[in-house]
């Protein structure tokens, strides 16, 4: 994460935005009553998303058991025929 004043912020916005929207890096701006953090749309919508699957108990736990199953159970991409 970036950590910056929001001074500097001010000062190099469109740099400091087209570099969250390139890396996915988010940005912490820091003022005098406190701080900020700016993400990028895919970052945010991805986190988005990942509360709403962990919304769902069912799928909370499948999540769960996928992450803790060995590779050779799945599929690789380039097998699947979409």
């Amino acid at each position: 994460m970036l950590n910056t004043t929001i001074t500097n912020f001010r000062k190099d916005i469109y740099n400091l935005l087209e570099q969250t929207i390139k890396f996915n890096e988010p940005i912490n701006v820091s003022t005098k009553n406190g701080n900020a953090v700016v993400l990028s749309e895919d970052e945010y919508n991805g986190m988005v998303e990942t509360l709403y699957l962990y919304s769902v108990p069912e799928l909370k736990e499948q999540l769960k058991a996928d992450m803790n199953a060995p590779l050779s159970e799945f599929v690789l991409e380039d097998e699947v025929d979409w």
